[in-house]
Order: C-alpha cells, then structure tokens, then sequence
C-alpha cells in the first residue's frame, strides 16, 4: 500500500506540473510509461509486447498511469470553449419529456410504457390499468444508487407480475427480481447465474424461462463469461430449484433462449452464435424433446407463429433473406414453404405479426422500407414514411394497436399509430427539441472502394454550405456483425453541423445493409475491405471537394473503434483527429479477454494459424510505426464494459505515445461507472459527450458557434 501511495503522488505530482506547462506554453509531455518486453510465438513468428504489464488494471502502477494519463486529457479538453458551448447546447437538447412506445399485455388491458421527464436522469417504467387510467411508476431508478439502472422489464402475460433487471454502471450484466404490480411488493424470489434475462412467461403466469451464465467457481476459472444456459423458474419457488431446459455442452460460446408463442401454445428453443443458429419446437406443457426444425448452425433462422402457422425468416440460401411458412403440426424443415421470396436487391430486417398482418421491414440502400401482406402471402401495400430514414414495426397479432417508430439524420425519433383501414400514420408521440432540423440536408452518393464495389454514403450538412474542399467533415463508420448503419437522428451529430460542418456515413462491407454476402464481405481473411471501404470514403471527400485532411474528423466504437484504429495506423495522412471509442486493438489477443473468444466467427482467431496471418497483418497495435505523424487521437475505455476490454484502449495509448512523443496529442480517458455504451445519467452522458466532441472541433479547427 506504501508502494502505491508513493506511485500516486510521484505521478499526479507530475500531471499537475504538465498542467502548469500546457497553461504557460501551450506545449505537453505524457507521463512516463515503462517498458516490460514479453516475448510470444506464434506459429513461428515472434512478437514482443512492452505493454502487456497495462492489461491488468487492478496493479497499481496501472491504476496511477490510467489517472496520471486522464489529468493530462483533462488538462488539455477542459479548458476548450467548445467544451462548454456542447455541455450548454446538450443540456438544452437532451433534456424534454420523452415516452417509449406504450406495451399492452397479451391477456388483458393493462400497459406499460418508458418515460423520462425534462430533469430525470434516468428513464422510468411505468403501468396503467387501462388506456383511460393514470400512469403509475414502478420502477424509478433516479431513487435509486445513481450507477444503478433499469437492465429489463418483462411483465407477466395477465400484468399481475413484473420481471426486471438492475445493471450497474453500464455494465449490461443484470440481476432479476420478481415484483406484484398491485401490491409493489418485492418477491423473495432469485435467478441462477448473472447477466440474467428474462426471456417469456409461461401462459399461465406461473413462471417464465430466462438465461443466464454460470458464476464464479461454478465453471473453470475465466469460463463464467460463457456457458449462457435457458431455465425455468417457478414463482415462489426457491432459485435452486430452477431447472436448466436447453444448453450445450461443448461449446461454450453458444446462446440458450426459450420463447413462448402470443397465443401461449407453442415454445420455441434458439441456440445462437452471432449471426447462425438452432431453432426447436414444441407444444406448451409438453414433457416431449423439442422437435429440430432447423440445425447444423448452417445459417440464420426467426421464428414467429400466428394461427398455428410458424413463419421463418432466413438467409439460408437467399443472402437477402426470404419468409418460409410451415404448420405448427408439421414444423420440420422439409416441410417449409415460401412464403414470402428473397427480394432481388433489398435485405429483409425482420418481419412483425401485428394487427391481422404481416409487416416485412426491408432496407433499400441503406433505409427502410415498410411492406404489409396477408397470411396467405399476398402482398398488400408500402406504408408511406415521412421521408428517408429508418423505421420499426411493433405490436401483436391479436391486438389491433400497430405502432411505428420513424427516424432520420433531420428527424427526431417519433412513435406513430398505422390505421390500416385508412392507410395513415397518426402522430403518437413526438419529442420537443429546440433545432431546426429541416435547416439540414441530406443525400446518399456512391463512391468506389479499392478493389471497385461499389459503396454507399451518406451526407449530411446545412442547406447551403459551400463545397469549397474546406468544410470541417466528420466521417463515421461500423462495418461489422451484420450490423446496418443507417439514417437515425443524434443530437450531438446536429451540433457537428449546427457548428457548419459536415457528416458523412459509408455502408461499409462487414456491416448488414445489403445482406450476408455483403456481411461476409467483410469478415475473417476480408476485414482489410472494411478498412479499404473506409479509407476511399476519406479519400472520395477530398478529392470531390467536400474537405481537406488538416479538416477531417474520424469516429468509431467497439468494432468501428478497431475501424478508426485501422485507418490510423494504414493512412494516418488522411485525417487530422479520431475518436476511437471502447475500441478492440489488439486483435493477436482479443479473444483472450472476456467474452472476446465469441467473435472468433467474426474475426478468426490467432490459435489458428492461417487465420493468424490476416490478423497479425491488419491488427492496429502491432502496426504503429515509430518516427510517424499520427492524427491527434482520443482513446476511450469503460470500466464496466460487458464487451470490450479497456486495456486495448491504454495498450494502444501508450504504444502510439511512444511512436510520437512530439506529435499530436494521443490520450486516453478511461470511464468509471460507464459501460460499453458510457455512463448511466443524463449529466454523465453529457459531460462524456462534450469531451468528445470539443476535442475533435479544436483539432479541425472548428469554433463553436457564437
């Protein structure tokens, strides 16, 4: 404890005298960082690590670099006038009533809807008895320990009992308790395991299956992130008598969920891994074995059952999904039939039973669109959107209630009615927010990648601004898990072109926007396309005018922070400043951390040889060269991050210092109480928010607005 103390003040004695030399010259030194050389082989090729020593971060020296390295980041955003123009902006911005769409229960009229007030931290769920009632609050976490917040809520079929889960400090892990609505009353009753998810009730209210992982000792040490398990649990029962219904017993990286159908006469069984899964079947209360209906993992199956029919959406041999039907008699895959056939250039998101219909979300270059059929697969109509965006479809089968959420880059997050019979959305509910959007504009372009694909992009910037190659850009992107980037309103993004600058938004490989084969495009052996993709975005701004390097702007997190990491070390003379957000960066290790060994389908992994050479070769800490002119960066961790661990973040920090002690500022901000998506309360957010972004406008240049 000696040691420590005296660690501590040796180096806050130093980041206090860096503060004074930044106030007084304007220049910086990072704190010192040792170097401990490891050594390690793979498949013949040896790599050294200096900076192992910072993966541990409970070490004490680790923990004395982390806040020596966060007062010289403080020293130098703090004092920024954007800072405080984005905290002012984004206190005016985040803070209005807002509501979530209301939920209705499947037997009976009671309803449960999200809120936040204007000065709430937090959201808060809430309950009516019918439509005409008065809102109740069940749960308000702002009561609660500020870190802690609402991690679920699943209420029982009847509204008698509600499941919820508490997370604490973004760290996505929930514990569940059961409560009686009527009463308020906590039930004595507890779960198996952690990062606990309830899953369906059972339909006669007596209890609900959930998944959870195993704790601490109960597996090998380091093998409680995996093994995620489906239970049964019986109200008033005690947590070991939980009977454990679907697992696997080899591979540990598998997801086990139990589902029950709306009409409560069916269950479905799912074991997943990312993007391919497993899907059983069976009657309610059966003692049988689920019956298989789709195995091998050989694709990616959803399964929804309306009338004793089962619609299945999938990939399998259609890249941009299709719908299949079967009879709930007959669910076996031999005897599925089209339902609803591969469109030939959109990708189908999802499908939602609602009202009597079948809504499919598809998504057209990159936006949705909304088509209704039948339950004999006859196609119906579009539903209308009020402009490009993205758009979700909610609601059950047997309730006529059909609700649409709609958003864009100029268009806050809106809740309409679909009246079916009048072919209209009726304006639900839509958030007061003081911009004027529709002073920005928005176009989608096309621009080629390195080896000639085609790729997407959005524009986003205010009506009238000159394309004189001077325009302060911020370029975004993701490209992986088969995950769309699409049009979505961000109110920090706003402030970007409130500030007269542009932001664009490439559909990268990698990402779900054109279907699995685009997703592939961007996996394993052809994560290099991803990056590719993302550089000639960079480069098609500049060489069309939009913008110079000294201008450009990078941001990205979790798989778009080993993005942006990428393009640092691959082209760092294209851009002038990045934010790389909780980001995976040593990506020779990553699988070795956590739950990281779960991307091996995305990514491959280093124990496997040749996967090792498309690794090694594109991982960004083993690629920063010393004597280069790196952007000016921000590197983020979070220390309840559920996903990504922070130690990428102070590796990479400290290597890059290393390469370029005299260059631009590379530093590090490492978050307590936040997890992978930052922190808890509105002013956490906030604060977070304004470091980010006052750090890249000081860099391109950018003032705030008077």
């Amino acid at each position: 404890m000696h040691k420590q103390k005296q660690i501590v003040l040796v180096i806050t004695a130093f980041s206090l005298l860096a503060v004074i030399l930044i106030a007084c010259t304007g220049q910086f030194h990072y704190p010192e960082t040792k170097k401990i050389p490891v050594t390690d082989n793979y498949h013949g090729t040896e790599i050294t690590d200096n900076y192992r020593w910072l993966e541990d971060a409970e070490d004490p020296e680790v923990i004395a670099w982390v806040e020596a390295q966060e007062k010289l980041t403080h020293s130098l955003i703090d004092r920024l006038p954007q800072k405080r123009w984005m905290i002012d902006r984004l206190n005016v911005l985040w803070r209005y009533y807002h509501e979530g769409v209301p939920r209705k229960v499947i037997d009976g009229d009671r309803i449960f809807l999200y809120t936040k007030d204007k000065e709430q931290e937090k959201w808060v769920y809430n309950t009516k008895k019918n439509e005409d009632a008065e809102l109740t609050i069940l749960l308000d976490p702002n009561e609660w320990d500020p870190t802690e917040d609402i991690g679920g809520a699943a209420p029982s079929r009847d509204g008698r009992y509600l499941a919820y889960g508490i997370t604490h400090g973004g760290d996505e892990n929930p514990i569940y308790r059961i409560m009686d609505i009527e009463s308020g009353e906590v039930l004595p009753d507890t779960l198996l395991g952690w990062k606990q998810h309830v899953v369906s009730w059972l339909p006669d209210n007596s209890g609900f299956y959930y998944s959870a992982k195993p704790l601490e000792g109960e597996v090998p040490e380091g093998e409680e992130y995996y093994w995620p398990s489906a239970y049964l649990h019986i109200l008033g029962t005690p947590a070991t008598a939980d009977k454990k219904v679907f697992s696997h017993n080899e591979v540990k990286e598998y997801w086990h969920s139990v589902s029950v159908s709306e009409d409560g006469k069916y269950e479905t069984f799912n074991r997943s891994l990312f993007n391919k899964n497993e899907i059983y079947f069976r009657r309610c209360g059966s003692d049988k074995p689920p019956i298989p209906m789709a195995t091998g993992m050989d694709a990616e199956y959803s399964v929804d059952v309306v009338e004793d029919k089962i619609l299945i959406r999938t990939d399998l041999s259609a890249p941009l999904y299709e719908v299949h039907i079967a009879d709930a008699k007959r669910p076996q895959r031999k005897y599925w039939k089209t339902f609803i056939p591969e469109h030939e250039k959109d990708r189908l998101d999802y499908i939602a039973p609602a009202g009597g219909h079948i809504y499919a979300i598809y998504q057209h270059n990159a936006y949705t669109v909304i088509k209704v059929y039948d339950l004999q697969g006859n196609y119906l109509r579009d539903v209308e959107l009020p402009t490009i965006g993205s758009a979700g479809v909610r609601g059950r089968w047997g309730d006529s209630d059909v609700w649409i959420t709609f958003s864009s880059f100029n268009y806050p997050s809106t809740i309409f009615k679909y009246d079916f019979a009048q072919d209209s959305l009726i304006l639900h509910f839509q958030p007061d927010i003081d911009i004027d959007a529709s002073l920005c504009t928005t176009e989608q372009v096309w621009y080629d990648s390195k080896d000639g694909t085609p790729i997407s992009m959005f524009l986003v910037y205010q009506k009238g601004a000159m394309k004189d190659g001077n325009l302060p850009v911020l370029l975004t992107g993701y490209g992986g898990f088969n995950i769309s980037i699409k049009p979505r309103f961000s109110t920090s993004k706003l402030l970007w072109l409130e500030a007269g600058g542009l932001v664009a938004v490439p559909n990268l490989r990698g990402g779900g926007e054109y279907g699995a084969e685009w997703h592939e495009a961007g996996m394993r052996e052809k994560k290099q396309n991803v990056f590719d993709d993302y550089i000639a975005a960079a480069e098609w701004l500049i060489e069309n005018g939009y913008t110079r390097p000294e201008r450009l702007a990078l941001y990205g997190g979790s798989n778009g922070g080993l993005l942006v990491g990428a393009f640092a070390v691959q082209r760092p003379d294209l851009c002038r400043a990045i934010y790389c957000a909780v980001p995976l960066l040593d990506m020779v290790n990553y699988h070795t951390f956590g739950l990281a060994n779960i991307w091996s389908e995305e990514y491959g992994s280093s124990e496997d040889a040749e996967q090792f050479k498309y690794i090694h070769a594109y991982s960004p800490y083993h690629h920063v060269v010393d004597g280069t002119n790196y952007p000016a960066m921000l590197i983020t961790g979070s220390v309840n991050d559920a996903r990504v661990d922070p130690l990428h973040a102070r590796k990479m920090v400290a290597r890059m210092q290393e390469a370029d002690p005299a260059g631009n500022p590379v530093l590090l901000l490492e978050r307590s109480a936040s997890g992978h998506g930052g922190g808890v309360t509105i002013s956490i957010q906030i604060e977070q928010n304004a470091e980010v972004w006052s750090f890249l406008m000081d860099q391109v240049d950018m003032p705030a607005p008077k």
